[in-house]
């Protein structure tokens, strides 16, 4: 569904990203894991064209994204939840999710997929009217997935899905995860919380200052000594 080709990545004269590729099949969920400052967030954002790319393709379903603009990957069913949740904090809960669906003409499938989003996230349902700036932390998290589902995704692009909530918090979100995945979106997840990620990913990607240093399963990597030390505290 996805495959990233040889992407580089500066900031000025800062390399970020050094020639990194990897692929997510239709169906996975994928994670890249990696100590802040790896590249994770700034791969997200390249493969988004929110921010520009030195060098490097990215192909979305056998078509080539590597140049279009943000919002025509969006109408692609590309569709990223950013890192800190971002939501329209002066709107209500109900208004952010119709900003979700804003490139789609469809109300019947508007409609429906309100419905669903309510029925995954019932606090958004009892929060509707209420200004998204008032809710918690765990809330505007539910919110942000919400929102990025009512564009009708393919593939979903987590960046930080976790961080910030308190434990039961975090456990809630990574099981709406697997709901959203075995309904049938591919989600690639960036996630500082290895344990969990590893937990619930198919495959995994591992970065390092800009370089892909190690890939497998999530549970051969959960498995494995050096990685245990490294990022799982073990």
């Amino acid at each position: 569904m996805l495959n990233v080709k040889n992407l580089v990545v500066h900031y000025g004269a800062i390399q970020a990203i050094r020639d990194i590729s990897f692929d997510v099949a239709k169906g996975e969920i994928i994670t890249l894991i990696g100590s802040n400052g790896a590249g994770k967030t700034t791969t997200l954002h390249a493969i988004s064209n929110i921010l520009k790319k030195t060098s490097g393709t990215v192909f979305f379903e056998n078509t080539d994204i590597t140049s279009l603009q943000p919002d025509e990957i969006v109408k692609s069913g590309l569709i990223q939840v950013p890192e800190g949740r971002r939501v329209f904090a002066n709107l209500t809960v109900r208004e952010n999710l119709e900003m979700g669906a804003y490139t789609r003409k469809d109300r019947v499938g508007i409609a429906r997929d309100m419905e669903k989003v309510y029925t995954l996230f019932p606090r958004l349902r009892e929060r509707m009217r209420q200004e998204s700036g008032t809710l918690s932390g765990g809330e505007q998290q539910m919110l942000a997935i919400g929102r990025a589902l009512m564009s009708s995704p393919k593939l979903l692009l987590l960046d930080e899905p976790s961080m910030g909530l308190a434990p039961i918090l975090v456990d809630e979100i990574f099981n709406i995860i697997k709901t959203i995945n075995a309904e049938g979106t591919t989600i690639l997840l960036v996630e500082q919380n290895a344990f969990k990620a590893l937990g619930i990913a198919d495959r995994a990607y591992i970065l390092e200052t800009g370089h892909i240093i190690q890939s497998g399963t999530g549970k051969s990597l959960l498995a494995d000594d050096a990685v245990k030390k490294a990022y799982l505290g073990g």
